[in-house]
């Protein structure tokens, strides 16, 4: 697959084939995805690959903290803490459009909650990856974290599967670490869901806009 195709086409998958991934395939991503830059080359990532009764398990724990009222303590602030614009937006914008796809209604609380919680299944994907990073990495080897995943996605591409990236699965580091046996030094950055996409899916047929280059781009000379 070309370059500027798989980047361009790549977007989050959210449904899967029921059709296994060899480990042979997902360490040949892996070992595309680790040419990555980093600074010095230090190559601060690290990850689990969770398949099978882990995969599992990490899912039914994560929604057991939900239905329990657990709060949630994520390694770090992926998001802000007051919205604006034009962020306010595109996350409104986002929302909708998968609920939109799945067709299921602003007030539907129930649909929502049961389209929420297969975040934690890695949307039925039959290989799910969490990435770590030790916790006295700083900023810019957080770049180098995010580097190393869009190597992943487009490696993934193109050997013919899709990923999901998904903080949603840092949001107990905690639960994730016991069940994988990490220790308390290795952050949770997120998680990927990876596997053969469902063509036939609705939720995978959406796509949202990109701001066009105008509009976040200064020219000087």
């Amino acid at each position: 697959m070309d370059i500027i195709e798989a980047i361009e086409g790549r977007h989050c998958v959210r449904a899967f084939l029921d059709k296994p991934v060899e480990p042979e395939t997902i360490t040949r991503i892996l070992t595309a995805a680790r040419w990555a830059p980093s600074g010095v080359n230090s190559q601060p990532w690290q990850v689990a690959v969770v398949q099978g009764d882990t995969k599992r398990n990490l899912g039914d724990a994560i929604i057991a903290a939900r239905e329990n009222k657990t709060p949630e303590n994520p390694d770090y602030p992926y998001y802000p803490s007051e919205w604006r614009t034009p962020y306010t937006t595109r996350r409104k914008d986002c929302g909708l459009a998968l609920y939109r796809a799945q067709g299921i209604g602003r007030d539907d609380k129930d649909k929502r909650l049961t389209a929420w919680y297969r975040n934690y299944r890695f949307f039925d994907a039959p290989v799910g990856l969490l990435f770590f990073i030790d916790k006295d990495m700083q900023t810019g080897s957080w770049l180098d974290m995010g580097m190393f995943m869009q190597n992943i996605m487009l490696a993934a591409r193109h050997l013919g599967l899709e990923t999901c990236p998904q903080a949603s699965l840092a949001e107990y580091p905690d639960i994730v670490r016991r069940i994988l046996g990490m220790p308390s030094d290795k952050l949770v950055l997120c998680g990927m869901s990876l596997g053969y996409a469902d063509p036939e899916a609705a939720v995978n047929q959406y796509r949202l806009e990109r701001e066009p280059v105008e509009n976040f781009t200064r020219w000087y000379d």
